[in-house]
């Protein structure tokens, strides 16, 4: 590709928006997050309302701008992704001048969201070029109790707590917002060829760190580097992965589009010490109430997104394993709340790992979660050798937390020499209260096969029932026609939400014949929804 060329792949333009709001682009750095020209943005990790009505709090976004040229007659406007610098623009070109808004959440500085503003002449003239910009921005918001402060460095600035904690008595966390005054003008003044303007937002949940955050971007603003340094960040995010394709263009943007996303979810490069919060299937820049699954974390992250962040960025992959032992203590009050030994993971994660699904059902009941999460620290476990994270900071407890919940979870069949798992929902959210799904005791199989093979491997003692139990576990299987039954009692042709029993195959590697393997497949393909869940196939 000749220089100064677009690469057709990675950059996605067009000249008119789509009229739907939840279509339009997000910028997002692991940290902060918003969708484009939306007058509100979130941080990971601050969610607002009790369990049940647990969200992303809706924080009030300053850089939520639009760009207008009144009087200017014919506009050619170009609406720009550019999935190699995370960036969104707006270029609106006239005869004699050019308007070019650029919108990105900083990949390395990741308090800091920005936009700039430039109007470049290209014809003399000596008539003056204002351009408006027009905000709904309000330094309100229905999740915050906020208040004003003092300027900082010509920063506008407010504060405040979340409204209502996520557990009784737990945290609220505050937010702190700095943001450059946005004006309802800007001019190129007549004898000037060329300006640029730059707006800097900085949030953070310590006023000294919002400070510091912003005036590390006013300095890099002052040389003119603030926006190459958040290029070179991603620069090097790139440069850790790549997934080239043959084929039509539109899969290679798709396949293109979807790592863009992955990648803006993810902790940043070069910062052990972030805290990270856990991937939500919306994404940081959703999930305000009713919106997106709330902000919420499920399996999606564990199953779907953890593989290839492992194989790419194994730090951002412990990072993500972190967020699940941070809210351990929460997954063993779900276990003991429900009369369980171990941990339970909940079917919706926030803040707490507390269960906040708004739906009791699925957090009773889809209980594959545990399993789900385990199965991510085996291949962390064997893909990176970390024992440092098993042996030390707190990864065995997790494991045999689990190990412990799937036993306590399990009843002796008498009748049938093996151990049922009852009352579940399998990840096909069409059937309830099913006994023996074969996707749940498949991955509580290998999840205490897993538990034992660690202690082995670590040198601790672990109790002899996690092998007995892995191998006397009930997985369904039809032995005439040689295919494994979603669960006890499943006819075949049975409608089917999503991948459920085909992922026994692939990633659970569950051990069947090959001729196994595609009666599977053969089964359920038809059975399937054609218009469920993007993971099924």
């Amino acid at each position: 590709m000749a220089d100064g060329e677009e690469d057709p792949v990675a950059v996605f333009s067009c000249s008119s928006l789509p009229a739907d709001p939840r279509l339009l682009p997000t910028v997002t750095n692991g940290y902060l997050g918003t969708r484009v020209y939306r007058d509100v943005l979130h941080v990971g990790g601050v969610y607002n309302g009790a369990a049940g009505d647990t969200h992303r709090a809706d924080v009030p976004s300053p850089v939520g701008v639009r760009v207008a040229v009144p009087g200017a007659g014919s506009l050619a406007e170009t609406f720009t992704l550019d999935t190699r610098t995370g960036t969104f623009s707006h270029i609106l070109q006239a005869a004699g001048f050019t308007v070019t808004h650029q919108l990105f959440a900083h990949q390395s500085l990741v308090h800091l969201v920005a936009f700039s503003i430039s109007i470049r002449r290209s014809a003399p003239s000596s008539r003056p070029i204002t351009v408006q910009l027009q905000t709904l921005f309000v330094p309100q918001s229905q999740d915050l109790a906020l208040t004003w402060g003092p300027d900082f460095q010509g920063a506008h600035y407010i504060h405040g707590p979340t409204l209502v904690p996520e557990v009784e008595g737990g945290p609220r966390p505050t937010v702190h917002l700095l943001w450059t005054p946005v004006p309802p003008a800007l001019t190129l003044g007549a004898e000037e060829q060329e300006q640029c303007w730059q707006f800097l937002t900085a949030v953070a949940e310590g006023e000294e760190e919002a400070q510091g955050s912003f005036s590390q971007g006013m300095a890099l603003a002052a040389a003119g580097t603030l926006y190459s340094s958040h290029v070179q960040a991603w620069a090097a995010l790139w440069g850790g992965c790549c997934v080239e394709l043959d084929g039509p263009l539109a899969l290679r943007q798709a396949v293109r589009g979807c790592l863009y996303y992955l990648l803006s979810s993810i902790p940043p490069l070069g910062h052990p010490d972030f805290i990270f919060q856990g991937i939500s299937p919306g994404g940081l820049s959703n999930g305000t109430r009713g919106e997106d699954y709330w902000g919420h974390v499920f399996w999606d992250q564990d199953t779907w997104v953890f593989p290839n962040i492992l194989l790419f960025y194994p730090g951002a992959a412990r990072a993500i394993l972190e967020y699940r032992l941070r809210t351990l203590p929460g997954a063993l009050h779900n276990a003991q709340e429900q009369g369980y030994e171990g941990a339970k993971f909940p079917w919706e994660s926030a803040a707490t790992g507390r269960e906040v699904c708004p739906e009791e059902i699925y957090g009773a009941q889809e209980i594959h979660i545990t399993g789900d999460v385990l199965v991510a620290f085996e291949q962390y476990f064997h893909t990176t050798e970390d024992k440092k994270l098993f042996r030390e900071e707190g990864g065995w407890q997790l494991v045999a937390s689990g190990a412990r919940y799937w036993c306590s979870r399990m009843q002796w069949s008498e009748e049938e020499q093996c151990y049922h798992i009852t009352g579940v929902m399998p990840p096909d959210e069409h059937h309830c209260c099913v006994a023996n799904s074969a996707y749940t005791n498949a991955v509580a199989r290998r999840s205490l096969t897993f538990a034992a093979a660690v202690a082995r491997d670590l040198g601790l003692p672990a109790p002899e029932e996690w092998e007995d139990r892995a191998r006397r576990v009930k997985v369904p299987f039809d032995t005439e026609r040689r295919f494994h039954p979603e669960f006890d009692g499943y006819s075949p042709g049975e409608p089917v939400k999503q991948a459920d029993v085909v992922l026994l195959g692939f990633p659970l590697m569950h051990p069947m014949s090959p001729e196994v393997r595609r009666n599977d497949l053969e089964m359920y393909e038809p059975a399937t929804e054609p218009d469920g869940p993007a993971m099924t196939w």
